[in-house]
């Protein structure tokens, strides 16, 4: 069996297309007008690729096809795939329950999929060890996960309520027929790399209130005079915010923090809403480690102007905006360094 990477768009645009319709699609538009469950070979698919895009150099078509192939010919039933979540900052997980289907009456960017059963959708990226983050963070669109054995690990997360399982040698059974992408050294977005790291050390040193902290050293790099509550019962507030040396200014802001390992669910965005009122806050904060269902995510629109979710990628990007401005304390515990390096064009 395998264990393969899926994206759903380079900014998450099909993921709640993947998750409601329990299926992986080869989003490739360009392949939509042809049938790739006819095809056996990847020279047939890097054929339709040349005839599709004349312009393209044999590097990037070669590239395509593999993971087009992989998509089309390697993939099994049985085999597993990890689909990270953009929205969410989590990675779903399913197993492969169908061949590669053709429906030429769906659009375009969904004529080729597989059914997928999903077995969890909303595993924390820290649930997974550092080298298996490394492999995910490729920026290729689908290939094989299969470094220091991985399949077998996320496997095993399975059974242990998706947490990481330790590590043993085992010998790789040998696999015939086509060979897939897999990860190495120059796929990797080192970007979501070095958040990745971050995240295990904000793990590390702030798990529990020690998150909330983290949040009111940020909105005090913004500017804002802030409240922090101690630690345990709060009724939905864990810091206010205002504007001004007093923060007798507006906006006034009402924070609620969650850093557990469950994604948060709509009544605890409701409990928000409640504290909010209580307090006469013009806007409320919701920042959940773990990201949030999509009961929560459904009241986005409505509660627009009032109200913000955080999840970790979130509150990462924050503290890397004002990382210059936060707290010496907050700094010494949370080391960085910026480093230059060339930008690729798909950056």
């Amino acid at each position: 069996m395998s264990l393969w990477l899926v994206r759903a768009g380079k900014y998450g645009e099909y993921e709640s297309r993947f998750l409601q319709d329990d299926r992986v699609y080869l989003t490739w538009g360009e392949l939509a007008g042809h049938d790739l469950t006819k095809i056996t070979q990847s020279e047939g698919i890097k054929a339709l690729l040349q005839q599709a895009l004349p312009g393209e150099p044999l590097n990037k078509i070669s590239n395509w096809a593999g993971q087009i192939g992989a998509f089309a010919l390697a993939m099994k039933v049985g085999d597993w795939v990890a689909v990270p979540r953009k929205m969410t900052s989590t990675i779903a997980i399913g197993e492969i329950v169908s061949p590669c289907t053709h429906d030429a009456a769906e659009e375009p960017l969904y004529r080729h999929f597989r059914q997928v059963k999903w077995l969890n959708t909303e595993v924390p990226r820290s649930a997974f060890d550092q080298d298996i983050l490394y492999s995910m963070g490729a920026t290729l669109t689908i290939c094989e996960i299969k470094r220091n054995d991985a399949e077998r690990r996320v496997r095993e997360m399975s059974l242990n309520a998706w947490h990481s399982a330790p590590v043993t040698a085992t010998t790789l059974s040998p696999k015939s027929g086509f060979t897939a992408p897999t990860v190495d050294d120059t796929d990797v977005d080192f970007e979501q790399l070095a958040r990745d790291s971050i995240a295990k050390l904000i793990i590390q040193k702030f798990m529990g209130h020690g998150v909330a902290r983290l949040v009111e050293a940020v909105l005090k790099a913004q500017g804002f005079t802030t409240h922090l509550s101690p630690p345990g019962a709060d009724r939905g507030i864990d810091i206010l915010a205002a504007g001004g040396a007093f923060g007798f200014d507006h906006p006034r802001i009402c924070v609620q923090v969650k850093s557990g390992e469950t994604p948060a669910d709509r009544p605890e965005f409701t409990q928000l809403i409640g504290a909010m009122q209580s307090v006469a806050a013009d806007q409320g904060l919701f920042v959940s480690w773990s990201g949030f269902k999509s009961t929560v995510v459904k009241e986005v629109p409505s509660q627009f102007f009032k109200v913000r979710l955080w999840n970790a990628n979130d509150l990462i990007e924050q503290l890397l905006a004002n990382y210059d401005k936060l707290d010496p304390d907050i700094k010494a515990e949370i080391p960085l360094k910026r480093i230059w390096t060339i930008a690729t064009p798909e950056d």
